[in-house]
């Protein structure tokens, strides 16, 4: 019956992020037909834009935030320790902490640009970007902190995904000035942003899965079985169909 229940949810979910694309067009092409007032298809354009990052933030904050593995290290033949391990949590460690930093401040450019012309955020030199970077990394071996820091990449996103949705509808076209452009060489902000998130939440879920419970204080960690890649299975699917939401907008 739950299983019953959790598909008949994903259906239904998914039927909506195909068909919406197509009903939010509609309501911007009634908009066109008298853009010089606030009409009523305007305010449901403008307010359908949050229903999908809305959508990524209560699901990814359930299901990619708080994970849990196998727990039997003793008995288990494969594991990882020593260097190995010492080369994947540093590495790991430290992407996770830079894209957190980079993400943020392309937040934090959109907002000068929009709002607060004249004033420049200078890019962090490589001191201020290792000081982020070792900051980052800190809240994110303590768990409560690490939890808070999702929250605040997620309310980051849907920051970003509203200003390029507004930015859409005021028709202004997003030039080299803004941070965000120089991503991957696309178009498509609304693709760009997501694809960030993405690569944060694989780093998470991988530095969730290297310091679960006490791996880290034992140093000794249990190659993934094959359940603990379900929860990676469920992002990539997840972001797929959101990746195909936003490709139909374009």
């Amino acid at each position: 019956m739950i299983i019953k229940n959790n598909t008949t949810k994903l259906l239904v979910t998914l039927s909506f992020l195909f068909i919406l694309p197509f009903v939010q067009k509609q309501w911007f092409n009634l908009y066109s037909l008298n853009i010089n007032d606030i009409s009523f298809y305007l305010i449901l354009y403008y307010l359908s834009g949050a229903i999908c990052p809305s959508l990524v933030y209560l699901n990814s904050l359930k299901n990619y935030t708080e994970y849990s593995f196998t727990k039997d290290k003793i008995h288990s033949k494969k594991i990882i320790k020593g260097k190995t391990l010492l080369f994947l949590v540093a590495i790991n460690l430290i992407f996770l902490s830079f894209l957190i930093a980079d993400y943020i401040y392309i937040n934090l450019d959109l907002i000068v640009n929009l709002f607060l012309e004249g004033i420049n955020v200078p890019k962090p030199d490589i001191p201020h970007l290792c000081f982020f970077i070792f900051l980052i990394s800190i809240l994110l071996i303590f768990k409560k902190s690490r939890f808070l820091l999702k929250k605040i990449i997620l309310v980051n996103f849907i920051l970003i995904s509203l200003y390029l949705w507004h930015l859409q509808i005021i028709n202004i076209n997003v030039d080299d000035q803004f941070y965000i452009y120089r991503y991957f060489g696309l178009n498509d902000l609304n693709l760009i942003n997501l694809f960030i998130l993405v690569g944060i939440e694989i780093s998470f879920y991988t530095w969730s899965f290297l310091s679960y419970k006490t791996n880290l204080s034992d140093w000794i960690v249990p190659k993934p079985q094959k359940g603990d890649v379900i929860p990676f299975l469920n992002i990539f699917i997840f972001y797929f169909f959101i990746i195909i939401y936003y490709s139909l907008l374009t």
